[in-house]
């Protein structure tokens, strides 16, 4: 019997202390660190350690969450050891390989800091630099990015980078020189208005400055990578061309998509108009036009004019259908 009465103490005593220790989603964190990582292991290990040297030395509270895309290395093993080491280093893994945009949607949900920091997993980002990027925070911005001044990269992918950056500057009018750079510090509700799909992650300052967010850049340190090779190539550059149409299209035309379909659709039907004309003037002085090409020509013009104008007006009555009633256009703008 006494030994009964003690296991139901010790028992109680148990879901007492359970019940009365914070959950994970109940401590208050200031700054969560994220790190997508596929087949990094090898740097994880080296990686990790160094950059929560840099947070402790920040002295607040922050958490490391590292988004295991799918690895099919040594991943899983390294990063659950590391879990094991330190209680503030979390990692939550992909089933397959989605890429860096999906990971850090992943990484979003599960941050619970009030600066949110991105960090590329394969080394190259300086972690003594996070004290800069959240200074910058803290002086009123929204959202920061570490400009490399000095990369520690192949040419060929300074020389894309750097013509990728120019061609963003100009199309977004975004006064920026390293858009693509993985070392971003945040605010958490810069993270919960960011829609990351495709490939999109590589504009989250256009993203975030369309939004409304305060943004600016920090220059930084870079180094080469620690392990391994680049899981990035050529296509890289041709991708983030195709997602700045998207991009631009998305920041520029979202709630007015009639002003681009339309324009485009005056401008055809105008040159189709003239040569139509012109075919008709030709025509009544008893020319032959049949065999003519700018007959067909002003036709395909005239054509794809009525196309565009129509899909402009539909993708209108989309916009205008899509939005809640009652919600004026300024509640996208929180």
């Amino acid at each position: 019997m006494t030994l009964g009465r003690d296991f139901d103490l010790d028992l109680a005593r148990a879901e007492q202390a359970e019940r009365a220790a914070p959950s994970r989603s109940e401590l208050r964190v200031e700054v969560s660190v994220v790190l997508p990582a596929y087949n990094e292991a090898p740097n994880l290990r080296e990686f990790i350690p160094e950059v929560r040297e840099a947070l402790l030395a920040l002295d607040r509270s922050f958490e490391i969450i590292v988004v295991d895309d799918g690895s099919t290395d040594d991943t899983r093993l390294v990063m659950s050891e590391l879990s094991e080491r330190y209680p503030d280093v979390h990692c939550a893994r992909l089933r397959r390989n989605v890429g860096k945009s999906a990971a850090l949607t992943a990484a979003f949900e599960l941050a619970g800091g009030d600066f949110v920091i991105l960090m590329d997993a394969d080394g190259q980002d300086v972690p003594a630099e996070i004290p800069r990027l959240v200074a910058a925070l803290d002086e009123g911005f929204d959202l920061v990015t570490g400009r490399r001044i000095v990369r520690r990269d192949r040419f060929v992918k300074r020389a894309t980078s750097k013509l990728y950056n120019r061609v963003t500057a100009r199309v977004t009018g975004i006064d920026g020189h390293d858009f693509n750079s993985g070392f971003k510090a945040m605010r958490r509700e810069v993270t919960q208005d960011l829609d990351l799909y495709g490939e999109l992650h590589r504009y989250i300052p256009v993203l975030a400055h369309w939004a409304g967010y305060r943004v600016t850049e920090v220059d930084v340190g870079h180094r080469p990578r620690m392990h391994g090779t680049t899981k990035f190539g050529r296509s890289r550059f041709w991708r983030g061309v195709l997602d700045l149409v998207v991009v631009k299209f998305l920041t520029t035309y979202n709630s007015r998509p009639f002003h681009l379909f339309g324009g485009l659709g005056i401008a055809l039907g105008t040159v189709g108009a003239a040569l139509l004309t012109w075919m008709g003037i030709l025509r009544i002085h008893g020319d032959r036009v049949g065999d003519r090409p700018a007959l067909l020509i002003g036709v395909l013009c005239v054509v794809v004019a009525v196309q565009l104008l129509s899909l402009g007006l539909i993708a209108s009555l989309v916009i205008h259908h899509r939005r809640p009633p009652g919600q004026p256009p300024i509640a996208e703008y929180r």
